[in-house]
């Protein structure tokens, strides 16, 4: 079983920090889907150990790496009863949640990485992650946002150089009607499933392919069934690391405020650390002699799913422009 406790000993609490006394060493479920020594895993684990440390222990935290508490959908839903207390989601399916999510799953609402990481460094990744936590229906509380790449087309047919080599595929997608609908205007044939059934319908032939960044093709071993991975760059998807309201609205203030403070710190420790296994990703695709597509145009990609944006955007309008007016 992976799982990892950060508890540095039991004892009163730090100085500053109010004590809690129905949290007296209480352990943390932290669930994760990635597997250990994934970016956001290492980065939530130090900030259990961080917990610990400010809390003689007091508070600590226990990681459920790989799914082992569930899909995503469960988890999250586990978070809103208090059975989880840390994950990170991603926004395709927190947003069946917290609707004004939708606006980041929008595809090529990122022109770039670099500008993802200025939105949700700046007032509008704040606001969102307000919205999480003002949602009474939520029983969530947004902390910070977690890297998670730029998604790109992958399969096991083909080279995907423009739409028609996309054409009659069945492509892999996030359980999420934008999602679906997007790899429909772009000609493939969009199936939704578990994540954790990917990669064996990719060595069966249920699917001829998927999307996802390339930490995920590389060290989820999708690349050894699909060889042909295309740059296509079409969503640039954060995740939300969200936090259990059930167990928030028990702490004191001060320790919120501790937590809101770590939190804080993964966000960067794990952007840093993204980066590392992006670029050893790449490095292990091109070891591997995979079939690499950087496409120089984009632009009939772009305009391909228009009628996405047509039919899903309107609402968000608001946030759009808040997301383009920065650089």
């Amino acid at each position: 079983m992976i799982q990892r406790r950060h508890v540095l000993g039991m004892g009163a609490a730090a100085a500053g920090l109010a004590a809690t006394p129905a949290f007296a060493g209480t352990v943390w479920k932290q669930a994760n889907p990635h597997p250990e020594g994934y970016p956001s895993v290492v980065a939530m684990e130090h900030f259990g150990k961080k917990l610990a440390a400010a809390t003689n222990g007091r508070l600590s935290t226990q990681m459920y790496a790989a799914m082992q508490l569930g899909a995503e959908k469960e988890t999250i839903q586990q978070a809103q009863i208090g059975a989880i207390q840390m994950l990170p989601a991603s926004v395709g399916a927190l947003a069946a949640v917290v609707d004004a999510l939708n606006v980041f799953n929008l595809p090529f609402v990122f022109h770039s990485t670099a500008q993802m990481q200025r939105v949700v460094d700046g007032k509008v990744g704040q606001d969102l992650l307000d919205t999480i936590t003002n949602n009474p229906n939520s029983k969530l509380v947004g902390l910070a946002w977690i890297d998670a790449g730029a998604r790109s087309v992958y399969d096991t047919r083909r080279p995907i150089h423009g739409l028609k080599d996309l054409k009659g595929l069945k492509m892999r997608v996030i359980q999420n009607p934008i999602f679906l609908a997007m790899m429909n205007a772009m000609g493939a044939n969009a199936i939704s499933m578990g994540y954790d059934q990917v990669f064996s319908a990719l060595q069966t032939g249920v699917i001829d392919g998927a999307e996802n960044n390339l930490p995920s093709y590389v060290f989820d071993h999708h690349y050894e069934a699909a060889k042909h991975y295309t740059f296509t760059e079409h969503l640039i998807l954060p995740e939300v690391l969200i936090f259990s309201r059930a167990t928030w609205d028990k702490l004191s203030k001060p320790d919120q405020e501790l937590v809101r403070r770590l939190a804080k710190e993964v966000q960067a420790e794990a952007r840093t650390l993204w980066a590392l296994k992006d670029k050893a990703a790449l490095a292990k695709m091109i070891e591997a002699k995979i079939d690499i597509v950087h496409l120089k145009d984009k632009s009939e990609f772009v305009q391909a799913v228009q009628p996405v944006w047509k039919k899903y955007g309107s609402k968000y309008e608001a946030m759009i422009k808040r997301i383009q007016a920065v650089a």
